[in-house]
């Protein structure tokens, strides 16, 4: 498993959870608001982790943490993730997984050996304008609407969200994201947030306002909807 980062404590990442937060090198999708470019396009670039620290690390913080969260890039294209995995819930943490959803194949693997708690998958955009905002002129949605069919028969805890971009997102855009998830346990807006380190130029967040007016266009749509980042 390579490890090309680790937050060693985090109260943000995982809902109601004390956490670490792994990083994951490599992504199969370019959106232009990442914020994480060069661990999505230059992970080797990063320095790896070894597993040997990391689990010495876990170890030493049974106890103190409920959960590792494992984010990227995109976790799934990690050959070796279930076995890594497998070693935290030895353990006995929590796991919560991020995803972009294009690997359903793997997301329901993993679950179905209960190798993760909770899954926090990306929902971009709405079906017209995915591809644009995924930076992939002929991305395919049906991957995406496998994962998604996946987490909303609720056979574990799972949360949608979306950055919100001006020049990617409006009002009808949000409303026919959150169509896409109708019925969603929860459902987070995301204001984008400018890292210096993006894939993508031009890219600006909307106001406190305009985010809470977004709210209220998608909340009809999903049992919970909140806003991030404000």
């Amino acid at each position: 498993m390579k490890i090309s980062g680790l937050q060693k404590l985090t109260l943000l990442d995982y809902p109601g959870k004390v956490a670490c937060t792994v990083f994951t090198g490599g992504c199969n999708l370019r959106c232009p608001f990442c914020h994480n470019a060069s661990l999505v396009v230059e992970p080797k670039n990063y320095e790896i982790l070894s597993e040997v620290d990391f689990f010495t690390f876990l170890n030493k913080r049974r106890g103190i943490l409920d959960g590792v969260c494992v984010t990227g890039g995109e976790p799934l294209l990690q050959l070796d993730l279930a076995d890594f995995l497998k070693r935290i819930k030895a353990l006995g943490y929590l796991v919560k997984l991020d995803t972009n959803g294009s690997f359903p194949d793997q997301l329901k693997a993993l679950a179905a050996q209960g190798l993760i708690d909770y899954v926090a998958m990306d929902v971009k955009s709405s079906p017209e304008r995915y591809a644009e905002a995924v930076g992939m002129p002929d991305f395919y949605l049906s991957k995406v609407r496998e994962s998604i069919d996946f987490l909303l028969t609720g056979s574990m805890d799972y949360e949608f969200r979306t950055t919100v971009v001006k020049g990617l997102h409006n009002a009808d855009i949000l409303r026919d994201t959150a169509k896409v998830i109708v019925g969603a346990k929860r459902y987070f807006l995301q204001k984008f947030v400018d890292s210096g380190n993006l894939l993508g130029n031009g890219i600006a967040a909307f106001s406190d306002n305009e985010m809470k007016s977004f709210l209220d266009v998608v909340s009809p749509y999903v049992k919970t909807a909140a806003l991030r980042g404000l």
